[in-house]
């Protein structure tokens, strides 16, 4: 794989605009948004049930979804160009960990617990060291907290709560640069969800790993301290940190007329 410059910002959009192709005319899902995301850091993006948030993750993430198009603007990951990202594709999504919104119940019914966490590396690599494999994907299983016997397992013997987070642990097996998850902590106790958070930040602090995550768990975003960006009708009405988000001008009539 060619080696390219590192990027100052992992993601880095610019007046992004993005389609949704149905089977009628195309719908506007993202209208113009712009944001940069610098290593180590984390921007939470949140919103109301339609506001294009799934729809501008799955697109950073280079999602192959034919439904899915960037039809404006610009938006770079990892240095990749998003919307023709050609070869580079694969690179794409390489350095970036993706967790799909139900990430945790669309897991390969055929493939076990400890399959679906090697998945990524297998589709890449002829020849695989299987012992060092296997005690990578062990260290993910005991750092977000399952016993090391659900390796063996399929998916449909785990709890909604434990294949969310081998999910979690797939998008980690690779050790992406940037974290791009949609609704991370879906079907997770309360006990649990300082598991992740521990596992996100420490990759933050430890690798530079930065991350994009669509929560709308005001909790969650309180403990994260993180820069938030609110979507309505595909535009950013508001961002900032915490509760100080700063109301976009005209957000609400722009939302209204799009």
């Amino acid at each position: 794989m060619a080696r390219h410059p590192a990027p100052d910002h992992l993601i880095d959009c610019s007046d992004l605009v993005i389609d949704r192709i149905g089977h009628s005319a195309p719908t506007r899902a993202v209208d113009g948004v712009t944001f940069a995301l610098p290593p180590g850091e984390l921007i939470c993006v949140a919103g109301p049930t339609g506001s294009g948030k799934s729809t501008l993750v799955a697109a950073l993430a280079g999602s192959t979804d034919p439904s899915v198009r960037i039809a404006g603007g610009s938006a770079e990951v990892c240095g990749v160009n998003v919307r023709k990202p050609g070869r580079r594709h694969r690179e794409l999504t390489y350095l970036t960990g993706y967790i799909p919104q139900g990430a945790g119940a669309n897991l390969p019914p055929t493939l076990t617990v400890s399959d679906v966490i090697a998945e990524p590396i297998l589709i890449r690599e002829k020849r695989v060291n299987s012992r060092a494999l296997s005690i990578r994907i062990a260290t993910l299983l005991d750092e977000l907290h399952l016993p090391l016997g659900v390796a063996a397992k399929f998916p449909y013997e785990l709890s909604a709560g434990m294949r969310q987070r081998v999910a979690i642990a797939r998008a980690f097996v690779l050790e992406p640069r940037v974290l791009i998850a949609d609704e991370p902590l879906a079907n997770l106790d309360l006990e649990v969800r300082p598991v992740v958070f521990d596992a996100i930040t420490r990759r933050r602090k430890e690798h530079g790993m930065g991350a994009l995550l669509v929560t709308n768990d005001a909790a969650f975003i309180r403990e994260l301290d993180a820069e938030t960006l609110m979507l309505k009708g595909g535009h950013v009405v508001a961002r900032g940190v915490g509760k100080d988000l700063l109301w976009v001008p005209n957000a609400e009539a722009d939302s209204r007329a799009g």
